[in-house]
């Protein structure tokens, strides 16, 4: 019964390791998300095109922000979702 224990208490360590991995993934994504977008932004501002353009691209880009952080919050939510037995 002791070996069983230990081996399912490895199991649980080895799942919150991957845990860690994939909220560290999820946070580079994040990071690699959010450095294109500010990229746009400054590709945006320094651009000839005419107001409405730049405004609609402004929107868009808000609504990339938006929907980023949204499904950054679900993957993390899913992720840390994983119970483990004390």
């Amino acid at each position: 019964m002791n070996n069983k224990v230990k081996d399912v208490r490895e199991h649980f360590a080895k799942i919150e390791k991957v845990k860690v991995e994939a909220l560290k993934k999820t946070e580079e994504m994040r990071r690699s998300a959010e450095q294109d977008i500010m990229k746009l932004e400054r590709d945006n501002a320094k651009s000839d095109l005419v107001s409405d353009t730049k405004r609609a691209l402004v929107s868009d880009i808000a609504t990339l922000k938006k929907e980023i952080e949204d499904r950054t919050v679900e993957l993390r939510t899913r992720i840390s979702g994983t119970v483990i037995p004390s």
